[in-house]
């Protein structure tokens, strides 16, 4: 088959390498444009651009993909097939029909739940214990098209959505590869969703990194894992900024108001929530690296009674 591959980030890497060392032919990829990134906003360019150039595959980054020029740009290429991985667009009609057998979806969660952007993100944020890779025919919609196949993939205790959404990936690549098989052979069996079990993970913002100390300890501590590595879990002491990378549920109960740090020990600062408490192991603050708790301590005065939340209004005039 000729497929064309559209995908940007890590998560689409192991789809697209899957397909490279396939019997099928790449005959082009899609990712969205060259970005600024980090404190310098140096331009980089997405993963899966490295990934193709170094393979010798032609690559197209358009800013608009509802136009004549991309439209036929992707036709010139003849696919047969579209393979999709966290592109980060809805593709619309005309090009959801432009290949003969369709655009086949890898995604991050075991649809109909959490359809949408951060699959991985919210499913360690709402504390489940199991997700995996749905493959997926493409309709216009957000994640509703009939499922193909789909693998089971367990979420660990300690695990983040870091540490998780690289197994996941890889998992991808593997089931996109069986899915094409089954294509080609003509015995998919596709299932369409069940919508009223359907559930959204929408693309996460910086500001849903504040923490709300009104929450539960459990709540928080799943928070922390699902945010880390982006946009990262945070709070305030005063006007400093707390980066919160790894926090412990303390399974006692606590009449301290919610914030209130409740104990400083060598391995953790212990702070009150909604219901328990937290035990905050390892954190960071502005201009610093992310340390353990009792590398922190050792060049931060922090003591009991003292108060995290959101910073203070300052007032102007």
């Amino acid at each position: 088959m000729r497929i064309v591959f559209m995908g940007t980030p890590d998560f689409a890497v192991p789809s697209l390498e899957a397909l490279l060392n396939s019997g099928d032919e790449v005959v082009g990829v899609v990712c969205q444009p060259d970005r600024p990134k980090g404190r310098g906003h140096q331009v980089v360019a997405p993963p899966v651009k490295l990934v193709a150039e170094r393979a010798g595959i032609p690559v197209l980054q358009p800013l608009k993909i509802r136009t004549p020029e991309f439209l036929q740009a992707l036709s010139s290429w003849q696919p047969d097939v579209i393979a999709v991985a966290a592109y980060g667009r809805i593709l619309h009609t005309p090009i959801l029909q432009l290949p003969p057998m369709g655009c086949v979806n890898v995604h991050g969660s075991l649809l109909p739940k959490y359809r949408g952007a951060a699959p991985v993100q919210w499913a360690v944020i709402n504390g489940e214990t199991e997700t995996g890779i749905t493959t997926m025919l493409m309709d216009e919609g957000m994640d509703t098209g009939a499922m193909v196949l789909q693998a089971k993939l367990a979420i660990l205790p300690d695990d983040t959505a870091g540490t998780l959404a690289p197994r996941l990936a890889a998992l991808g690549g593997r089931l996109l590869i069986e899915t094409l098989v089954q294509l080609k052979a003509g015995t998919l069996v596709p299932t369409k969703q069940d919508d009223q079990q359907a559930t959204m993970a929408p693309l996460l913002k910086k500001e849903d990194g504040l923490i709300d100390w009104t929450l539960s300890a459990k709540t928080l501590t799943n928070r922390v894992r699902g945010l880390s590595p982006w946009p990262g879990a945070y709070t305030f002491l005063g006007h400093e900024r707390w980066n919160i990378w790894k926090a412990v549920l303390q399974g006692t109960a606590t009449t301290d108001t919610p914030g209130t740090i409740v104990a400083v020990n060598k391995q953790s600062i212990v702070v009150a929530t909604g219901d328990g408490l937290l035990e905050i192991r390892e954190i960071q603050t502005a201009n610093s690296k992310r340390m353990a708790v009792a590398q922190f301590l050792a060049g931060h005065r922090v003591t009991v009674g003292q108060q995290l939340g959101p910073p203070p209004i300052t007032l102007v005039g």
